[in-house]
């Protein structure tokens, strides 16, 4: 069985780091944009061609033109980190922050201590890609609050794995792999 190629620990806690920084001004942008603003106030106060008054219960981001919910700041954000997320676990050694972490910051490192296997990592790029996603279809969809609620969980794992060496999606996929429903080749019956 070949071994598996092993990563310096510290790359995808790089890429958490400024992923959590992107992600925490996503969070930012889609709590004062439409996402989480009534339709009663600011710019929504007025129907565009009769003139009435939207009902106080009603959300901006259910009335909003598709064009307006695209163009909201924090979800052009939130795409861009989705973009990179696919990016991480399409082609990891072409990833941006893989990139700038192996040409600019680790040749200024001690030599790594610690590896680890690069597939738990990659996963919870797919699962940051999911969480992502999934607030980025509901926004278009008209969910309200769907847009900083998935910017602000896909924040807290980046968060942790940045600050503390938690990586929610790697433990993830070692339940998964525990479980034999991921990462190991099943024997194949006789």
């Amino acid at each position: 069985m070949p071994e598996t190629p092993r990563i310096d620990v510290r790359g995808p806690r790089f890429a958490a780091s400024i992923t959590a920084v992107l992600l925490l001004v996503a969070t930012f942008l889609s709590l004062i944009g439409i996402s989480t603003a009534r339709a009663d106030v600011g710019w929504f106060a007025y129907q565009p061609l009769s003139g009435e008054r939207y009902a106080p219960d009603t959300w901006a981001v259910s009335v909003a033109p598709l064009v307006a919910r695209i163009a909201d700041p924090g979800f052009l954000l939130l795409l861009v980190v989705a973009v990179l997320f696919a990016w991480g676990v399409g082609s990891p050694r072409t990833a941006p922050w893989g990139v700038l972490f192996r040409r600019v910051v680790q040749p200024r490192l001690a030599p790594p201590a610690e590896f680890e296997d690069p597939r738990p990592p990659r996963f919870a790029q797919g699962v940051g890609l999911f969480v992502t996603v999934v607030g980025l279809v509901l926004h278009l969809a008209s969910v309200p609050w769907a847009l900083p609620i998935a910017a602000a969980m896909a924040f807290v794992a980046a968060f942790l794995n940045a600050a503390f060496g938690l990586c929610l999606g790697c433990q993830l996929y070692l339940v998964l792999q525990r479980a034999g429903l991921i990462g190991r080749r099943r024997p194949s019956p006789a």
